[in-house]
């Protein structure tokens, strides 16, 4: 399928953001969308060993921006849009900030459950990011789980 796109919005930032303004402003920007379809992952609270104390994503600078797009550009190659939002954080983070956001905006909700699952398996098993989590006050590297990857393989 060939996008037809009005706005492409996609952001390495490394102070929190507020999802709920950004899904706001997103979809007031795309009236013509009859349907908007977000998800936001956050540091979540693991109250076992302790609990995640915070989480850290560190990324190659000239890397992970770019392929950011290109990935938004494969997205909008797939699916009709009319809008597409990709936020990605890096940096330490403390638990409930969110670190992504990616939203959808289509004429009909199929293509926006499809981009926005598509562009979140892509960038959680193929991502530019390494991360580690700090718990009982050590930090550990986190690797890409089995199941990512799984869900990857979907799509092709």
């Amino acid at each position: 399928m060939s996008g037809v796109t009005n706005s492409v919005d996609v952001r390495l930032v490394t102070t929190a953001f507020d999802p709920a303004r950004e899904i706001a402003q997103f979809t007031a920007a795309h009236p013509a969308a009859g349907g908007v379809v977000s998800f936001t992952g956050q540091v979540r609270e693991d109250s076992q060993a302790g609990g995640v104390e915070a989480l850290e994503l560190r990324h190659y600078g000239p890397l992970t921006l770019p392929e950011m797009e290109k990935l938004a550009a494969t997205v909008l190659g797939r699916w009709d849009l009319e809008g597409l939002l990709v936020i990605h954080r890096s940096g330490t983070m403390q638990p409930g900030e969110p670190i992504v956001l990616v939203a959808g905006a289509s004429r009909h909700r199929r293509d926006a459950f499809a981009a926005v699952d598509f562009a979140m398996d892509h960038l959680k098993s193929e991502s530019w990011f390494w991360k580690r989590e700090k718990v009982g006050g050590r930090w550990r590297w986190i690797e890409p789980r089995h199941e990512d990857f799984e869900d990857i393989r979907r799509w092709q």
